[in-house]
């Protein structure tokens, strides 16, 4: 495959990937889609070989997951359409997958989708790490409103004008006659 080629499948796998029970996952689908396979075909291999598939590799949708994907992205209700609700592939099970599907095309894409969800993982790391470092941040700076508070209280009495005070003039002051 080109690196042009590569890019495109890149960004059309990361866009793929959803969250659902907490876990990453590429709908079957999406992912005969990308191997170019119809989803009878990869479904059919994948029982064929059930025995390399536990839960945590793959799950089918509930029917309130899958009604909330359609809604999430307006499709249609009317005649035709899947039978049973889709299957979802965590990481390990699309790894696995390369096990079960091995053209060429299936290699290269199972290759360009464990090196996105790499990226994910880094990605989620290091918003982690951000995350923990702002958190720090503000248990270190907590208390430190009153100060700045005070601070800012002085500041506005020095730059206060200071109050009129008509007080007599000391001195000697001429009668006037």
């Amino acid at each position: 495959m080109n690196q042009d080629r590569i890019t495109v499948y890149t960004e059309k796998i990361a866009e793929k990937i959803i969250l659902i029970r907490g876990h990453k996952v590429l709908l079957d689908a999406d992912l005969a889609n990308l191997y170019g396979v119809p989803t009878k075909v990869l479904n059919q291999a994948v029982r064929r070989n059930k025995d390399r598939f536990p839960d945590d590799f793959i799950f089918q949708l509930s029917k309130r997951e899958d009604d909330s994907l359609r809604s999430q992205s307006v499709t249609s209700k009317g005649r035709g359409g899947r039978r049973y609700f889709p299957y979802a592939f965590t990481e390990q099970g699309v790894a696995m997958l390369s096990t079960v599907l091995n053209s060429p095309r299936a290699i290269q894409v199972n290759i360009e989708i464990m090196r996105v969800f790499v990226r994910l993982r880094r990605m989620i790391a290091s918003y982690n790490e951000l995350d923990r470092r702002i958190n720090e941040l503000e248990q270190n700076f907590q208390g430190h409103e009153e100060k700045i508070q005070a601070i800012f209280e002085i500041i506005s009495r020095l730059i206060e004008p200071p109050p009129d005070t008509s007080r007599r003039q000391i001195g000697f002051k001429p009668e006037r006659e």
